[in-house]
């Protein structure tokens, strides 16, 4: 099973810039899709994007879309999640998350490794 560990996360006022980052263990990376998540206080954990092995065909949630941007670089086992024109919404702690072969790639249980979490606060 594959290992995750996400930083990146901080305090940034609204309208700001933040990147996060998933380093993964082991040597089929490659071969997962990778997903970020968050959960904010109170609410349920919701999909944020993903990207699929190579072509990387890349997915987004519609609060998020055109704001964030999602990538791999499969030679440094790594994930990140370019956070851009942030908003007190965006608030949360946001999970890493590695799938095999997910056919729904919003959905939780389509994933099979989970980071512990890096939290994001967007001041207004």
């Amino acid at each position: 099973q594959v290992q995750l560990v996400e930083s990146g996360g901080g305090l940034v006022q609204a309208g700001g810039s933040l990147r996060l980052s998933c380093a993964a263990s082991g040597r089929t990376f490659s071969s997962y899709t990778m997903g970020w998540f968050r959960q904010a206080p109170g609410k349920e954990r919701e999909f944020v994007a993903a990207i699929r092995m190579s072509p990387g065909s890349t997915y987004y949630a519609d609060s998020v879309k055109g704001r964030f941007t999602i990538s791999r670089d499969n030679a440094k086992n790594t994930v990140y999640l370019q956070m851009n024109s942030l908003k007190p919404e965006d608030t949360a702690v946001y999970y890493c998350a590695a799938g095999r072969f997910p056919t729904r790639v919003a959905v939780r249980d389509e994933y099979d490794g989970w980071g512990q979490g890096t939290q994001v606060t967007v001041s207004s």
